[in-house]
């Protein structure tokens, strides 16, 4: 009696691109780990535990568990051929014990694998579930400190706001090249005194002062200064770095976590039967014939025996004298 399995390619099921798209493609082991991990089952003593109890073995075949251990390990092989296929085979004459065991080995060794990815896929999730939750509460901390970095600052976009405080500084020294020109081009009209004169190197004054004040170095002591652009810029490199991070675990692990559901439904579709239990045609026998050749082999028996004993009741002195022993008395007289 003999069945086949075989375990199960996602891709066969239709879930692939889901699988792949959940981060679940490779769920919890291989197609060769599969059968590696099925031989172990199947030849567990567990799974013949099961196949005792499920088939009421002690009563049908009167024999104790230990026997009935040692009956199944002796009757039942399983083994893996080319091309990922489990073979469950069991030499037995009878052949509806022989169907009922191979059977109940194939059902448990199924059972086994799905329950072990069962147990895989709930340590998976409970352990996604984990990290969504805390990084959640990292995601919420992030965008706290980032919000409030930018109510403090007055800052709707602080990548904007910088980019502003930054260009205000060259604004500022082309103000006061410009100025410069007009100087330059009103003292050739004007003296000094001039109301335009001194009216141009009054907007000059101002314009130098604002520059003065810009490339204060110090953070925090005026707003719109290098000091402040480069404080702002590092506080807001580091908020929005670890706003990113967090916000791309807490996506990553909500996708991975509904990647589990998909698993969830695989998890009892691992193996696959290819041949239910049937009866090899290569190790059947015809009682018929086997009768037919125990009779020819005792008349051949008989035969030999009688050839090699003389019948009963006849004189032993009538025996004939072996022929070796005639030719070595002719020997014999010829040398006399």
């Amino acid at each position: 009696m003999e069945a086949s399995l075989t375990p199960t390619d996602p891709g066969s099921l239709g879930l692939s691109n889901t699988l792949e798209q959940f981060g679940a493609l490779n769920s919890v082991f291989g197609k060769q780990a599969a059968v590696e991990v099925a031989l172990r089952i199947g030849n567990s003593i567990y799974t013949r535990d099961r196949v005792i109890r499920d088939l009421s073995l002690e009563s049908r075949l009167d024999m104790s568990k230990i026997e009935l251990h040692r009956w199944l390990q002796n009757k039942v092989e399983i083994r893996a051929l080319r091309g990922g296929i489990i073979l469950i085979q069991m030499d037995e004459t009878d052949k509806k014990i022989a169907q009922d065991v191979v059977a109940a080995f194939t059902d448990a060794t199924r059972d086994e694998l799905a329950k072990i990815m069962q147990r895989q896929t709930k340590y998976k999730k409970e352990l996604l579930e984990r990290l969504v939750a805390e990084s959640g509460l990292r995601l919420s901390k992030a965008q706290s400190e980032f919000d409030a970095f930018r109510l403090q600052n007055g800052y709707a976009d602080p990548g904007a706001s910088i980019g502003t405080i930054s260009g205000r500084i060259p604004g500022l020294r082309a103000s006061i090249a410009d100025v410069d020109r007009r100087i330059a081009a009103a003292s050739r009209f004007f003296t000094p005194e001039n109301m335009a004169i001194v009216q141009l190197q009054a907007e000059r004054d101002a314009l130098t002062e604002q520059l003065n004040e810009a490339l204060d170095k110090r953070p925090g002591v005026r707003a719109g200064t290098v000091g402040e652009v480069v404080d702002a810029s590092t506080k807001v490199y580091e908020l929005d770095r670890e706003l990113k991070i967090a916000r791309s675990l807490y996506t990553n692990y909500v996708r991975y976590l509904e990647g589990t559901a998909v698993e969830d439904l695989t998890s009892k579709a691992n193996i696959r039967l290819l041949e239910k239990p049937y009866v090899s045609t290569e190790r059947q026998y015809r009682s018929s014939l086997l009768a037919a050749a125990a009779a020819l082999f005792l008349l051949w028996l008989a035969i030999e025996f009688y050839r090699l004993r003389p019948p009963l009741g006849a004189p032993i002195g009538s025996q004939r004298t072996p022929r070796h022993a005639v030719d070595r008395l002719g020997e014999q007289n010829e040398s006399y």
